[in-house]
């Protein structure tokens, strides 16, 4: 399987395509086409501007294309909290990257840069980096997903917080599976390119599951925007994919006797909950036939 930053070589860094995503806290630790005028067929470009940006790494102006806020209308979201909107794939579109040096993060992070991180930056990634043309008037989701993949490097080689590289993972993970949900089944290796969406997201929700397991343990809240409640909720709902009971089951219920978290999310935990002791009662029975 292609590691987690496969696909790095076009921006001339394939060097940085086998780094260790949690190594630093291990060593320390251890759309369609418009219609008449008189219908307005709403279109991908409609909900997007180009918001112009100063590289806190080079200092160079440049645009990126951005969501307009308030846009886009929130249709749901999926049961580990990834939010789904009608008509456009916000998630496409929440990564910052500077064209020319390379630097690259969550735009909630991107203009937060210490002294020793920028140097980081500038010897492993913008001393090979191969200067990128405007951005497009979309993104694709390949074009996105490689986006993330430069965040999630600059995010390692600068030796940011566990709890920044999973959110970076989780992200990553949920923009997989919308991927794979806006592929064509009517096109040429469908299926093929479907499971490969299903590993990658595999791979960077297990990711994700390791980092805020070990940021739970070092860092203060709220983490990257979230209260305790909800990265706990996140880590359950994460841990009961991968079966890892345990974790789910004594995260969820420290959430249902929680003093902070709200009726809503206690509902939540409390159908979670009922999850897990299922997902284990068939797991039981299955190992005993």
């Amino acid at each position: 399987m292609a590691g987690l930053l496969s696909g790095l070589e076009q921006f001339g860094l394939s060097n940085l395509e086998s780094m260790d995503l949690y190594e630093t806290q291990k060593k320390s630790e251890e759309g369609g086409e418009g219609g008449q005028a008189a219908v307005h067929v709403v279109q991908e470009q409609d909900f997007l501007f180009d918001k112009s940006f100063t590289c806190p790494l080079c200092d160079r102006e440049f645009k990126a294309r951005t969501v307009k806020i308030g846009k886009a209308k929130l249709a749901g979201s999926d049961l580990d909290l990834r939010p789904r909107y009608e008509q456009i794939d916000l998630l496409k579109y929440d990564v910052i990257m500077c064209p020319s040096c390379g630097y690259a993060a969550l735009s909630r992070f991107f203009k937060y840069l210490t002294s020793p991180q920028a140097k980081n930056i500038q010897k492993a990634i913008s001393a090979n980096f191969k200067p990128q043309k405007e951005a497009s008037e979309t993104y694709t989701y390949e074009e996105a997903l490689e986006r993330y993949k430069m965040a999630l490097a600059n995010a390692i080689v600068k030796q940011t917080k566990a709890s920044e590289k999973a959110y970076i993972c989780l992200k990553t993970a949920w923009l997989l599976r919308g991927q794979a949900e806006h592929l064509d089944p009517e096109e040429e290796g469908y299926e093929e390119k479907k499971k490969k969406c299903q590993e990658e997201e595999d791979e960077f929700l297990r990711n994700a599951l390791e980092g805020f397991l070990a940021a739970r343990q070092t860092e203060s809240f709220p983490m990257c925007g979230m209260d305790e409640p909800t990265v706990d909720f996140l880590i359950s709902v994460t841990a009961m994919r991968f079966e890892q009971y345990d974790v789910a089951s004594r995260l969820i219920t420290g959430l249902i006797t929680s003093k902070t978290a709200n009726p809503r999310m206690k509902d939540k935990a409390r159908d979670v909950k009922e999850m897990i002791v299922k997902k284990i009662k068939e797991k039981n029975a299955a190992s005993r036939k």
